[in-house]
């Protein structure tokens, strides 16, 4: 059965409707609270990508774009927590940024989220950035068991935390480029990228979109590679 076109009457209606939706919940900018403008052009401008490359250990590398504070990381705690989706399409350009120092051909991939963050969120924040940034991220890494919230925790306590968090199943050949949203301490990347070799990978780069501040004192410094 063919359902019945609009009549004038209901699409007024609809219009009415949506207008009332847009006073009571008006579109605001995720950096700075602009009204009626999802990013507006100043916290665009302020994503413009400084590419850095910090080592968290010896032997793990990890290459970021943006600083995780000011109006970045209000945009991506909202990515993450508040469901706007759509500010992957503002986020993933920097990403991109980060994402061409990798090896050419390199296989992508994510840090994954437990099921329960997956279920609660109905999306998986990582993944599209990655495909905002131009690239297919390819399953490689699962949680063997739930971590616990890293908020709050040292770096030798999250170490413990995410210590056999992942298992990874044997890569494609070549480079595997491992991504997530925000570098802190590096003991959640570092554990991806341990899990990853494990799993036969010869060359992991971490890359992330943001890493927060540095700690004074801390013994890796970063290194700006790129503008």
């Amino acid at each position: 059965m063919t359902a019945p076109l609009p009549t004038p009457w209901s699409r007024g209606w609809r219009a009415t409707a949506f207008d009332a939706l847009a006073f009571w919940f008006p579109v605001a900018c995720a950096g700075c609270g602009a009204l009626d403008v999802e990013v507006c052009d100043e916290c665009r401008a302020s994503l413009a990508p400084r590419v850095r490359r910090r080592l968290l250990t010896a032997d793990v590398e990890v290459v970021t774009a943006v600083r995780f504070d000011g109006p970045a990381a209000r945009m991506i705690r909202a990515l993450k927590t508040e469901g706007r989706t759509g500010l992957a399409r503002a986020l993933g350009p920097a990403l991109a940024a980060a994402l061409a120092v990798a090896p050419a051909g390199a296989t992508v991939t994510t840090v994954p989220a437990s099921r329960a963050a997956d279920r609660r969120r109905g999306y998986r924040p990582v993944d599209l950035l990655v495909r905002r940034a131009g690239e297919r991220p390819v399953p490689l890494l699962r949680m063997r068991r739930t971590a616990a919230d890293q908020r709050g925790l040292d770096r030798r306590a999250r170490q413990t935390n995410v210590a056999g968090a992942f298992v990874a199943r044997r890569p494609p050949p070549g480079p595997v480029v491992v991504v997530d949203d925000v570098v802190t301490t590096g003991a959640t990347l570092t554990e991806a990228v341990q899990a990853l070799r494990a799993a036969g990978a010869d060359e992991v780069l971490a890359v992330t979109l943001a890493d927060t501040p540095r700690r004074s004192g801390s013994s890796h410094e970063s290194e700006v590679i790129g503008t």
